[in-house]
């Protein structure tokens, strides 16, 4: 499924329109993974993460730097699976119905760009396999920059 879902997204990427453009078509795939109720990003601005493209409920719009599972995966650039929301000290909770979530760092030479966020409504709905899958995504939106 993620084979069919990286080639869906690589061929809708068009380096000859805005970034956000790119996310919002973007976003918009990965909200058809199974089980999932969020799916987008928040871009760098200075020392938070902004709200970006999404697809599923309302948002936090701004995240500081260091808080939150967003903030944490920014500040160290690297992917954070959490299979259960409500024990991750420092949470941001923006929708009672996450239970899961996962964030992939998005950098290019070391400048953070921003994060990929994805929630599900099931508890450790996250693996290996998305994190693999989602690094191969921010490596795309990289290049994007």
């Amino acid at each position: 499924m993620y084979s069919l879902l990286f080639k869906q997204i690589e061929s809708i990427i068009d380096r000859d329109i805005p970034l956000t453009s790119n996310l919002a078509n973007i976003s918009a795939l990965l909200f058809k993974m199974e089980n999932v109720n969020w799916a987008g990003f928040y871009l760098t601005d200075k020392d938070r993460l902004v709200l970006g493209p999404f697809q599923g409920e309302v948002a936090c719009t701004i995240i500081p730097l260091g808080k939150g599972v967003c903030g944490i995966s920014a500040c160290k650039k690297e992917t954070i699976i959490v299979d259960n929301v409500h024990k991750f000290k420092g949470h941001i909770a923006c929708s009672s119905i996450s239970k899961s979530e996962i964030v992939v760092p998005i950098a290019k030479n070391d400048n953070l760009i921003g994060v990929i966020d994805i929630d599900s409504p099931i508890y450790s709905r996250f693996a290996n396999i998305e994190k693999e899958f989602l690094e191969k995504v921010a490596s795309l939106i990289e290049e994007l920059c």
